[in-house]
């Protein structure tokens, strides 16, 4: 199963005000490495939970339906499906009705049953199920956990530029914020 992200996040889990307060910077000359370091700290944060903090469109890939008729996005939490349609032989797309499948948030599953939807006619790649993920477009929609963990990683890697030599590049702390919210694989 692919991934492919649609569309990203229009903003951040922290401003630049708040991030800079949290820092304790009162000047500007740092302000766009500030601002890199809140999207690569909100990056981080996802790939450790595989969640997205923000609201923001994906497109998951299939080679065939799962028999059991659920499919569990890697990626969490699942708000809506935005889209679903299915390759025939000849790579042309037929569009399949997003509300005859069943979006299960609290379990982060698509369900539809297996009889109700069509048979790819290509053995790759052959279905594609675009979803919106996230808590929210607001920054208040993110857990407090989170945005702390997010608040950390940007301290760490403000302070330390370069790597360091137990190579930790997350803070412990860091992990035990994110520890509740880690979507494991089975």
């Amino acid at each position: 199963m692919a991934a492919i992200l649609l569309t990203p996040p229009v903003i951040e889990p922290l401003t630049l005000i708040e991030a800079k307060a949290f820092l304790r910077v009162e000047h500007e000359d740092d302000d766009d490495v500030i601002a890199a370091l809140i999207a690569a700290a909100r990056v981080r944060v996802e790939a450790m939970t595989r969640r997205a903090l923000q609201a923001q469109s994906w497109r998951f890939v299939l080679d065939a339906w799962p028999r059991d008729g659920r499919f569990s996005p890697r990626i969490g939490p699942l708000r809506e499906l935005t889209a679903a349609r299915v390759f025939d032989a000849d790579g042309a797309a037929r569009d399949i009705d997003a509300e005859s499948f069943v979006v299960d948030g609290a379990a982060n599953v698509i369900a539809a049953p297996c009889f109700a939807v069509p048979v790819p006619g290509r053995a790759t790649a052959g279905i594609a199920l675009d979803v919106l993920c996230g808590y929210g477009a607001d920054a208040g929609d993110v857990p407090a956990d989170l945005r702390q963990a997010v608040r950390l990683l940007l301290a760490h890697w403000y302070d330390n530029r370069v790597a360091t030599a137990d190579g930790a590049a997350v803070p412990v702390g860091v992990s035990a914020l994110l520890a509740p919210y880690r979507m494991l694989a089975l």
